[in-house]
């Protein structure tokens, strides 16, 4: 069953009103779908490691940040090879195997959680298999992308993440729903997924289409890492969505070894207002410009990180709960406006090389500019996605030397500082030094 589309042309208006957004819309909700799925499972392991030990499994609790964080690792690499595999197979096909791929993590958690003698070292290499559904993401984001044009670019990939970020709610939701008290039934944080990932391969199969116009080369897709704003913008990702997923992964655990008369069963609200903060973040940076929305949150991160740290050093549970979800709700708007910057960033990239000579080169340019934002798009979500590794080793690290989390906040707290300068150096500085450095505050990013 071929599905392929050849004539894609989102930026005609006349199109994209006629059939092109009924087509993009279909596309988008699976793709939702697939992607809820994935995140699920890529972050099952955040409540599944708090309920080892009644389960009778006896790892310390470094060893339990490990398993957290491990999947998060895994799943910053594997969307490298994700991102390229859409303009290769294409994306509705490539959606179809990534949901299968999900079998492998579920069903290595369902075997290995109802024997209490599997080693450590078993137990790590199962939970990084779940960072097959960290993949997910980069792919998604990368095919949708293709599908909606520039001026409705960052709502459709702000509602595309959204949907898959709220998988992260809704496992540390359900799961301690469904493996009972005590964790009589850990495996169910397995087998709950496994009749979902049979309706997201099989919708994906049927109603989703793949792009001719999003095939490219890996030579072409690879080159885009010889441009400065791809690191740049990665950087910036990291602070936003490195902050969402690994707050995500770590909060529940944290909140048990900070806070031990604090349910973690409440953690689920960190993710959740971050995921529906996400569309508004994409919204906000359609309207203002996504340099200026990114610019203002950081520095609204950096006054909330500044505030969940004052907290745990004064033991105030009330506060540090409520700083907490104003800091996801900043991962959330952060991860949409940074994503908004992308197509105008590299639009203007490609505009310039062209230098503008004729209507060929100028949408010759314009093609050029939406493969290099999709390429851009999974490079950054890989990069970003270390957060979800690097937060949770951060945390277990303080944790282990200093009896407590102040330590990894304060670095946080300097880091988003430090995206807020970057941020204001490359896309708005408009007078200072632009003679000698220039920025991109012309690109209205």
């Amino acid at each position: 069953m071929s599905r392929w589309i050849e004539n894609w042309e989102p930026e005609n208006v006349e199109l994209w009103e006629r059939e092109g957004k009924r087509i993009a819309r279909r596309n988008l909700w699976w793709s939702i779908l697939a992607e809820n799925i994935g995140f699920s499972v890529w972050l099952v392991w955040s409540i599944t490691a708090t309920r080892l030990p009644s389960a009778g499994f006896h790892y310390t609790t470094d060893q339990l940040f490990a398993l957290v964080s491990l999947p998060g690792l895994v799943g910053a690499i594997m969307r490298f090879p994700y991102t390229f595999a859409v303009p290769r197979f294409g994306g509705r096909n490539w959606t179809v195997v990534s949901a299968l791929l999900l079998f492998i993590p579920t069903l290595a958690l369902i075997t290995l959680v109802q024997r209490p003698d599997t080693p450590f070292w078993m137990m790590m290499l199962a939970a990084s298999t779940a960072g097959l559904g960290g993949g997910n993401f980069a792919s998604s984001m990368a095919n949708i992308s293709f599908f909606y044009p520039d001026r409705e670019k960052g709502f459709a990939l702000g509602l595309n993440a959204a949907g898959g970020n709220i998988g992260v709610s809704t496992v540390q939701l359900l799961v301690p729903i469904v493996v009972g008290v005590g964790g009589a039934h850990l495996a169910n944080a397995g087998r709950m997924w496994l009749p979902l990932i049979v309706v997201a391969a099989g919708g994906a199969f049927f109603f989703m289409d793949n792009l001719a116009s999003a095939r490219s080369s890996f030579r072409d897709q690879i080159a885009v890492g010889r441009y400065k704003h791809t690191w740049i913008i990665s950087l910036l990702y990291v602070g936003t969505f490195g902050s969402f997923v690994g707050y995500s992964a770590a909060f529940p655990l944290l909140l048990k070894t900070q806070f031990p008369t604090m349910t973690a069963n409440l953690a689920f609200a960190g993710p959740l207002v971050g995921s529906l903060a996400r569309p508004l973040g994409g919204l906000l940076a359609d309207r203002l410009g996504g340099a200026r929305v990114t610019f203002w949150n950081f520095a609204a991160m950096t006054i909330a990180s500044g505030a969940v740290l004052w907290c745990l050093q004064d033991r105030a549970l009330a506060g540090f709960v409520a700083s907490f979800l104003l800091l996801f709700v900043t991962t959330g708007i952060g991860n949409g406006s940074t994503f908004r910057m992308i197509p105008a960033i590299f639009r203007t990239q490609a505009l310039r090389d062209a230098g503008g000579s004729d209507d060929i080169a100028v949408a010759a340019a314009q093609v050029r500019a939406r493969r290099d934002s999709a390429a851009v798009i999974g490079i950054a979500s890989a990069v970003g996605a270390l957060g979800g590794f690097f937060i949770p080793r951060g945390l277990g690290a303080s944790i282990k030397a200093t009896g407590g989390a102040s330590t990894a906040f304060a670095v946080f707290f300097a880091c988003y500082f430090a995206c807020v300068a970057v941020t204001w150096w490359y896309y708005l500085r408009a007078s200072f030094l632009v003679h000698r450095m220039p920025s991109l505050a012309h690109a209205n990013a």
